[in-house]
């Protein structure tokens, strides 16, 4: 990956990363499609394990996005918060407070009802608030695409 050109606003701090994440509701996932970038916003999940980050996707079964991550095997990832115009009496001087993560990794399809369970509880957690949410009927394990990217990239990046 390449190096952040304002390493200023860079974040390396692992509880701050993870706090921007946690902030996040959508993560955008981009794909190659035979050159062109195919970019879906989605929501997700996450776990953190000694720095290294994993999120876990839900989808149907079939369609673009479930094509590509069968062909190609890596996706990159943004996600955004904390968004807020600064004016300025200038136009040209106007900028904006953000938060956000980027990076790529390799992304796979989920095929056990375990796996696919433990990646919906991610995300119930997160989009819920709640830990513990594992009640997933085994028909409705059948018919959800789980994703999960490991994140073998990461950046993090606040302009206060």
């Amino acid at each position: 990956m390449r190096p952040m050109r304002r390493k200023d606003r860079q974040v390396r701090d692992p509880g701050e990363i993870r706090a921007v994440i946690a902030a996040c509701d959508c993560c955008r996932l981009g794909l190659c499609d035979h050159g062109r970038a195919y970019i879906v916003p989605l929501d997700f999940g996450f776990a953190e394990r000694e720095g290294r980050y994993t999120f876990y996707f839900h989808s149907a079964k079939e369609g673009r996005k479930i094509s590509l991550i069968r062909e190609i095997g890596w996706a990159s990832f943004e996600m955004d918060t904390g968004h807020e115009a600064i004016p300025d009496e200038n136009a040209c001087e106007y900028t904006a407070r953000f938060q956000c993560v980027m990076g790529g990794g390799p992304v796979r399809l989920l095929e056990t009802a375990e796996e696919k369970r433990a990646g919906l509880a991610a995300i119930m957690a997160h989009v819920s608030g709640e830990e513990g949410l594992r009640d997933f009927p085994a028909a409705m394990l059948e018919n959800t695409q789980v994703i999960r990217l490991e994140a073998e990239e990461l950046t993090c990046k606040i302009h206060p």
